[in-house]
């Protein structure tokens, strides 16, 4: 699901990881030729889509990028 507003991506992206660590990948595309940045977060049941087209944008998924790895990096692993 395509969501256009950064700060709602994020919150339910962050949810997304916090939930399910263990499944959830996160993929980021930069497309210089469209001039765009792509970030995309999914656990194979719900997928979240963000694309922007300025260097806020990308300064926004880099640092949201670290945050979402400081999660994966201090997830219980139960499995």
């Amino acid at each position: 699901m395509l969501i256009e507003d950064w700060d709602s991506f994020a919150k339910q992206a962050e949810a997304l990881v916090l939930a399910e660590p263990v499944r959830t990948r996160v993929t980021t595309k930069h497309r210089p030729t469209e001039a765009s940045v792509e970030m995309k977060v999914t656990d194979d049941r719900v997928c979240l889509k963000y694309v922007g087209d300025s260097v806020t944008d990308l300064k926004k998924i880099l640092a949201f990028s670290s945050t979402l790895n400081r999660h994966f990096l201090t997830a219980e692993v139960t499995e």
